[in-house]
């Protein structure tokens, strides 16, 4: 039973859900932009990504939408800028499930 502070409280991932998020993590580029968003307190702009990464405005877009869906990422939209935040909830209820494994 989760503890009433556990980040993953409330969060059940259907096994749809853990299996889009194990391969949008497959793809090495999507793993590093995530683990880029977790070393950071806040959201990070797009443009402040794609700068790291070099790649493609469509190529680093492509990634992030899949990221997006996996449930990873909330994207916020201020004007023409995105902001990426990491859901930390959602990757420790996946990391949980792994767990059990």
């Amino acid at each position: 039973m989760p503890h009433r502070d556990d980040p993953t409280r409330g969060i059940k991932l259907t096994a749809r859900q853990a299996e889009r998020i194990a391969r949008a993590l497959a793809e090495p580029r999507r793993y590093e932009i995530l683990r880029e968003l977790g070393d950071r307190d806040g959201a990070a702009a797009c443009n402040t990504l794609q700068q790291a990464r070099r790649v493609s405005p469509p190529t680093l877009s492509h990634h992030i939408k899949e990221l997006e869906a996996a449930g990873l990422v909330r994207i916020e939209r201020q004007g023409r800028v995105a902001h990426l935040t990491l859901r930390r909830d959602v990757l420790q209820a996946y990391l949980a499930r792994l767990g059990r494994i």
